[in-house]
């Protein structure tokens, strides 16, 4: 950042491919739709290149630009309030059996073929609960444990206490649990 702000474009290439694909992601989970997240990818590194100058090199550079993603989400979401949206499980191409927005997501397990279709019906059915989730509660959610941001980096986001932000995961981990009961392991009963 401290380059791309002394005048060095091609530096801003580094940042793109660094942060790009999981600012995509994150607007993916977020509104399940691959255009609107192709949108609001190009409109966050876009604030991202109109405030360079306005960057303070005393807080994290993917900090700042997480605000500004969570920013257009809040933005986005108001605007999409009363209008009906996609949901990730809707086809991309309309029909039942294409491929799903989040099945682009790249999955590099390597486990047994079982366990997998085990856990690809795990999957599908987290996909399914994520959107059922409150929206403060689902972008907790997905910058913790499908971003992999600590809970103060989303407090800083968010501009809330750490504490809230634990809180608003707490409920969507308790709320995924009720969704995603079938799956947890059976208590074997006593003879």
């Amino acid at each position: 950042m401290k380059r791309f702000q002394s005048g060095d474009s091609r530096s801003f290439r580094g940042l793109l491919d660094r942060h790009e694909k999981r600012i995509y992601n994150f607007f993916l989970r977020s509104f399940g739709r691959p255009d609107l997240a192709r949108d609001l990818t190009q409109d966050t590194f876009l604030r991202v290149i109109r405030g360079r100058d306005g960057f303070e090199l005393k807080s994290k550079f993917s900090t700042w630009m997480w605000r500004i993603a969570h920013n257009l989400r809040v933005d986005t979401i108001r605007r999409l309030q009363f209008r009906n949206h996609k949901s990730l499980d809707t086809p991309v191409h309309g029909d039942d059996d294409s491929e799903h927005a989040v099945d682009r997501v790249e999955d590099k397990s390597d486990i047994g073929s079982e366990r997998r279709t085990h856990g690809a019906r795990f999957m599908e059915a987290i996909r399914s609960a994520i959107p059922e989730l409150e929206p403060d509660q689902r972008e907790v959610f997905v910058l913790r444990q499908l971003q992999g941001l600590s809970f103060q980096e989303i407090a800083d986001i968010q501009e809330v206490n750490v504490n809230t932000v634990k809180s608003r995961m707490r409920y969507a981990l308790q709320r995924l649990r009720q969704i995603l009961d079938e799956y947890a392991p059976k208590k074997a009963e006593a003879p």
